[in-house]
């Protein structure tokens, strides 16, 4: 508080004034006024007791003043000093009370403002509280959710896991260092470790050397790829056993999609693949079983038609002809039959092909007329040939297939009608100038074919029911032969039937008209050396009577070493050549004969009852074409027309030139004439060059393919050379890769590794041919 206020007490006035004035000064001037009171005291009271004042009354009064005076002045200075001080200090004790207070209150502030904070940190920490507990509330519901979901999902891994224990099939994965990371039952079972044995271990650490690196390499490739593989395998178990297993390798990826290694699924295809190869083993036995019963039952055929066929052209009365000529018939027929069979064997493995020939319909119908007319009459039935004109006289058509189609229909037609007739209807309606629609109708008056049926009868092996008629009954094999046949020609078949009044079928073929000049049947070359080489003595004696009655010459050998020393010993123009003979096979003796040059200058034809093959494997085998068994003599006037009424070389060619025939199977002579007009001859060359440079590393790569059953990487090369083939001309080997790229053929693997043995063979003797072609075309430039 300041200093003098009025508020200061009067007691406090007065010390400050001591205090201020000197306390001698002050005693000095308190006793002066003490001694003024002393003497107005005494005065005053001696005047009002006494009435009177003396002197003595003043001086007691001073000198009592006098001592009392100081020690009353000393007290109280003391007592003012005291005071002071004390004030002085209660001054400072209520200084530091008022800065005390002062602080009281900061801190009564700072308290007010820390207990609103600390309310609202209270108020914060209940909600923080309230959310913590709804928190935790919603935790333990997630901890419940995620604790079911985890019982959940270790059923369903358990259920899965015995799924996969149960499974029949391999079932193992890897991570992306090619570790084991898991496997099933069937993999501890066949590795002979579990689970936790193989974890970590690698296939070289698990297989044979020889397995692991085909399954490292797998997947190697699935990895790298990051794609799906399927692959075929044999797998040794611990116990020593082997199982063919079909594997399936697929990259295996997290839920964010990263790549953790590859699954690899195995199924047990040993009973299938053993079963496989009893079917193709079963194929193959019955087409070697067909093929050999065709050879054996076609030999005394061959000598029943032939001798039989010699017999009609002898004076005979009209009985002993209308027998030779049924027994005629019955040949023909049961070929027929023979022809059937084979032909299904051919398209149960899709070998079957067309041969397009030059064929006049009008001659075709009038010779297939004749024989049924015989059938016909021998059950007392009219047959009536009807050919409606206009009629393209020459067409483009496999005459032995639509023979066989037709030769079914109308001996069905026969053999289904008891009395009135048998008609063949041939008629034609032009498509464009080079095409035509050519319609043959075969009709009966036979028993008929029930509705229910109709859609049913080209199936195979269905016969109608007729039990009115089991007399008349059959192999069931041949409208379906009849269909499939039509449908290879790019045509269609149809059948309409009333039952009791007969039965038509209609077969509409879309034939390309010739512009060919048809082969005459008349044989326009006689006196040739013709070597038969044939073992079975009945054949040999109708042949070479049918050869010399055509005006040729006829050596015959019995077996294929006395063929081919005859063939060195004399030059022949023909050699027909049995294909099965004793000693060797027909293709061993040509081989023989092509090799030692004996026949550059000779055709062969082989005259085989074995009619498996089809005319190109022939072609392929080094003949220059086949006559089957029986022999018919418009078939040796035929191929005899062809092979000796070619034009005659030129004088001044001097270079020998491969048969025509031959050639024409082996290069593609159209193109390559292109090639030559418009490249010329040295770019032609130059291509065969690069072609002749690069097939043997094709051919490698393609043998290294097979012999590690790869079969994508076998047709992809067979593709490449296939390209490269038919760049330069060579039909023959082109025409063999293509069935070598076929890998989804049903019997590819059957036959691919003797189309490879093929095409390594065609390639370097094609080569060669090309070669002597492109110098011919030097010569004749």
């Amino acid at each position: 508080m300041p200093e003098n206020t009025p508020l200061d007490p009067w007691v406090i006035r007065f010390a400050k004034f001591i205090i201020r004035f000197g306390a001698v000064k002050a005693s000095l001037l308190f006793v002066v006024f003490t001694l003024i009171f002393t003497f107005l005291g005494t005065y005053v009271l001696r005047v009002w007791l006494d009435g009177g004042v003396q002197t003595q009354d003043f001086i007691g009064a001073t000198i009592l003043s006098l001592l009392s005076a100081p020690w009353v002045l000393w007290f109280f200075s003391e007592l003012v000093k005291q005071l002071e001080q004390s004030r002085l200090r209660l001054k400072d004790a209520v200084a530091q009370l008022e800065k005390l207070r002062e602080e009281d209150e900061l801190l009564n502030r700072t308290l007010q403002n820390n207990i609103k904070q600390l309310n609202h940190e209270i108020e914060q920490r209940k909600n923080a509280q309230l959310e913590r507990e709804n928190m935790f509330t919603d935790l333990e519901r997630e901890i419940e959710d995620k604790s079911e979901k985890e019982q959940q999902a270790l059923r369903s891994s358990t259920l899965l896991r015995s799924i996969i224990d149960a499974s029949p099939d391999l079932i193992y994965y890897r991570n992306e260092e090619g570790q084991f990371a898991g496997c099933n039952r069937v993999a501890e079972q066949m590795t002979g470790k579990t689970e936790q044995e193989l974890m970590g271990l690698t296939p070289h650490q698990v297989y044979d050397e020889e397995l692991a690196s085909q399954v490292v390499a797998s997947d190697h490739d699935v990895l790298e790829n990051n794609m799906s593989i399927t692959e075929e395998l044999w797998l040794r178990f611990s116990d020593g056993k082997l199982r063919y297993f079909e594997m399936r390798k697929v990259p295996f990826h997290s839920a964010d999609n990263e790549r953790l290694g590859l699954l690899a699924f195995g199924r047990d295809i040993t009973e299938r693949k053993q079963a496989e190869n009893a079917v193709a083993k079963a194929s193959k036995d019955k087409t070697k079983f067909i093929a050999t019963i065709s050879h054996e039952l076609r030999t005394p055929l061959n000598g029943i038609v032939g001798l039989s066929r010699m017999l009609r052209d002898t004076k005979l009365t009209n009985e002993q002809f209308s027998w030779v000529s049924t027994i005629y018939a019955s040949g023909i027929t049961l070929g027929n039959i023979f022809n059937d069979i084979i032909d299904l064997d051919r398209l149960d493995r899709d070998r079957l092909e067309l041969s397009l020939k030059t064929v006049s319909i009008r001659d075709f119908t009038q010779e297939l007329g004749s024989i049924i007319d015989l059938l016909a009459k021998d059950k007392d039935l009219a047959f009536e040939a009807t050919i409606n004109d206009p009629l393209p006289a020459l067409v483009e058509v496999d005459g032995t297939r639509l023979r066989q189609t037709l030769w079914n229909l109308l001996f069905n037609a026969v053999k289904f009608t008891q009395k009135g007739k048998v008609s063949l209807e041939v008629s034609a309606e032009s498509i464009d100038s080079q095409n035509s629609m050519v319609t043959f109708k075969v009709c009966d008056t036979g028993v008929g074919i029930p509705a229910e049926d109709l859609e049913k009868i080209f199936a195979m092996y269905y016969q109608v029911d007729l039990p009115e008629h089991q007399s008349a009954t059959g192999t069931g094999i041949g409208l379906a032969i009849c269909q499939q046949m039509v449908s290879l020609m790019n045509g269609k078949i149809n059948v309409s039937s009333v039952m009791g009044e007969g039965t038509c079928f209609t077969v509409n073929l879309p034939l390309a008209i010739s512009q060919k000049p048809l082969q005459v049947e008349e044989l326009k070359v006689t006196g040739l050396e013709i070597l038969l080489v044939e073992d079975i003595e009945l054949n040999v004696m109708v042949a070479k009577a049918l050869l010399e009655k055509l005006g040729q010459n006829v050596d015959v050998a019995m077996t294929g070493q006395e063929a081919i020393d005859k063939a060195r010993d004399k030059d022949y123009d023909l050699i027909l050549l049995d294909i099965q003979l004793p000693d060797m096979t027909g293709f061993d003796v040509a081989r023989v004969l092509h090799d030692e040059s004996l026949v550059e200058q000779t055709s062969i034809v082989a005259l085989t009852a074995n009619v498996i093959k089809t005319r190109q494997e022939y072609l392929d085998n080094g003949m220059d074409d086949v006559i089957a068994k029986p022999v018919k003599k418009s078939r040796i006037i035929e191929v005899f027309n062809s092979l000796f009424c070619e034009p005659i070389s030129e004088p001044h060619r001097t270079v020998e030139a491969p048969k025509t025939g031959q050639l024409e199977a082996i290069l593609d002579l159209e193109m390559l004439q292109m090639l030559v007009d418009t490249i010329g001859h040295e770019m032609v060359r130059t291509s065969v060059g690069v072609f002749q440079d690069n097939i043997p590393e094709y051919l490698e790569i393609l043998q290294v393919s097979l012999s590690a059953d790869e079969k994508d990487e076998v047709c992809s090369q067979a593709h490449k050379i296939k390209g490269a083939a038919g760049s330069v001309g060579l039909a023959r080997v082109q025409k063999i890769a293509n069935e070598i790229q076929q890998g989804d053929h049903p019997a590819w693997w059957e036959n691919v590794h003797d189309w490879v043995e093929q095409l390594n063979e065609a390639a370097h003797k094609d080569l060669e041919k090309l070669h002597s072609w492109l110098s011919q075309q030097d010569i004749d430039d």
